[in-house]
């Protein structure tokens, strides 16, 4: 228990830094949050328009809709544009949180893998960091890429490139301290 507690520990460390390097000065993330010279009108627009917090998604139609309505849409809207606003009334940035939540999460997606890993007889260096780098490839194509693919959210190759480089360096910690001797 000590030993994937300190493996858990250590490989959340290692992710966390690279989740703060991309997100600060390798700016991986850059295009996910675009920004336009027009925001201050359309924030007041959004103001005006939107009255709760939400994920809205344009054009679409109200949930009670029929199929047929939807067959509608979808062929009208064909070749037009179309978008996704994430609103929320107001901004409440608590770093110190968000950094915490994160962290503790880190841990925990870590933690998991150190349990699955320390199954298996006879781990090898390899097979452990081929595990890690799987895990990154699985995180990515379960979130990242499934929406991309419905929603071609910007920013997917700084996704690949994070979960292969975060899970990468944290199986290099982990093939080396979880290895069978």
């Amino acid at each position: 228990m000590k030993k994937s507690a300190i493996a858990a520990l250590v490989g959340a460390i290692i992710i966390f830094i690279w989740q703060s390097l991309s997100n600060t000065v390798l700016d991986l993330h850059r295009s996910a949050v675009a920004y336009t010279p027009r925001q201050d009108t359309i924030m007041s627009f959004l103001n005006e328009q939107l009255n709760e917090d939400g994920r809205y998604f344009m054009p679409t139609l109200p949930k009670d809709a029929s199929l047929e309505q939807y067959e509608q849409l979808t062929e009208k809207a064909q070749g037009k544009p179309w978008a996704i606003i994430s609103y929320h009334k107001a901004m409440d940035y608590n770093m110190t949180m968000s950094l915490i939540r994160t962290f503790l999460t880190d841990i925990i997606v870590v933690w998991l893998l150190c349990w699955i890993l320390m199954k298996i007889p006879n781990r090898s260096f390899s097979a452990i960091f081929i595990a890690c780098l799987g895990t990154g490839l699985l995180v990515f194509l379960n979130a990242p890429y499934t929406s991309f693919i419905w929603y071609k959210d910007p920013g997917i190759g700084a996704y690949l490139i994070d979960a292969l480089a975060s899970w990468g360096l944290c199986g290099l910690w982990l093939g080396k301290y979880l290895k069978k001797a």
